[in-house]
């Protein structure tokens, strides 16, 4: 038996904001918001994209969105690569997810309390123990709240968590574990069996149960973040190289670049010699952002509106 990697970002998606995930997620949300306890009691998934288009509005990067039974919203990211400004990303979808509550006309009062969840596979707050960091408006001496804190952030940074299986005791625990080693796995283990919701992620996981479109848009993520992951590696190797901060970016910027183009000639052929001077001109966030937008990419014209709307 196989399973699917719940840290890629498709095979999340699948897990846990499909049509037939909700009391999937209610678990989830229950264990990693409120240590196990069933505070939230029913929610409804929505699609994280429906939100009306807004000139000039940057794109989301959101996994999975939904609003609980009081009304307050979930909004969940599962970041593998320690991408430049992901902090300033998570704020920035927080506030937007927030505000976009409204419409024009709309009073304050019916604005409800955002939670952002983010799950990394990298230390997020080196030199802090804690898996589970939270973090909300206060003031800065005293440390009281902030009477309408409602935007709150919580990060799960995966590389902190080290427990093995007979070590697993909370509901918190289990579901960290699933999320880590899943895809390590050949069998449902007996302990992570005795939750119904999480032994129904395990068959959602089993990778029998997915068609051969899904198993390849899977394999393209993968191999994406891998093929990522390894320019990165390039990059900050030429910048060591060159003992030099600037040859760091420099070279993770050139690495991605030339990966890109590699990528986009056996996606769409042949690209001429100034459609890829027009990529390597393109800044990290830039490049970063193409890298996503081109799993969906069809032909050369795909590429030229996506670098006419998007690039500076």
């Amino acid at each position: 038996m196989r399973f699917i990697n719940p840290k890629i970002d498709f095979a999340f998606k699948k897990i846990f904001g499909s049509n037939e995930s909700r009391e999937i997620l209610i678990s989830f949300l229950n264990a990693m918001l409120y240590a196990g306890e069933s505070v939230i009691e029913d929610l409804e998934i929505i699609d994280p994209y429906l939100s009306a288009q807004i000139f000039g509005r940057k794109d989301t990067y959101l996994d999975v969105k939904a609003t609980i039974n009081d009304g307050r919203i979930v909004i969940i990211e599962m970041q593998v690569l320690n991408v430049p400004a992901f902090g300033k990303r998570v704020l920035y979808n927080a506030a937007k997810t927030y505000a976009l509550q409204l419409n024009r006309g709309d009073r304050y009062y019916r604005l409800r309390q955002v939670i952002a969840l983010n799950i990394t596979d990298f230390e997020m707050f080196p030199g802090q123990s804690e898996v589970i960091s939270r973090f909300a408006f206060k003031e800065t001496q005293r440390l009281f709240d902030y009477p309408d804190s409602e935007i709150e952030l919580v990060f799960i940074e995966l590389p902190k968590f080290n427990k093995e299986l007979s070590e697993l005791v909370t509901l918190t625990d289990k579901w960290i574990y699933f999320l880590k080693n899943t895809s390590n796995l050949e069998t449902v283990p007996e302990t992570m069996s005795t939750v119904p919701e999480i032994e129904r992620a395990f068959q959602i996981a089993n990778d029998t149960n997915m068609n051969q479109k899904e198993l390849d848009e899977l394999q393209n993520q993968e191999f994406w973040i891998q093929d990522q992951q390894g320019a990165i590696d390039l990059g900050i190797q030429q910048g060591i190289e060159q003992g030099m901060q600037q040859g760091i970016e420099q070279g993770i910027q050139q690495g991605k670049a030339a990966l890109i183009v590699r990528q986009m000639m056996r996606l769409v052929g042949e690209i001429s010699p100034d459609i890829q001077t027009r990529i390597r001109e393109l800044n990290l966030e830039e490049l970063e952002n193409l890298g996503e937008a081109m799993l969906d990419f069809t032909s050369i014209s795909d590429l030229l509106t996506w670098l006419q709307e998007h690039s500076v």
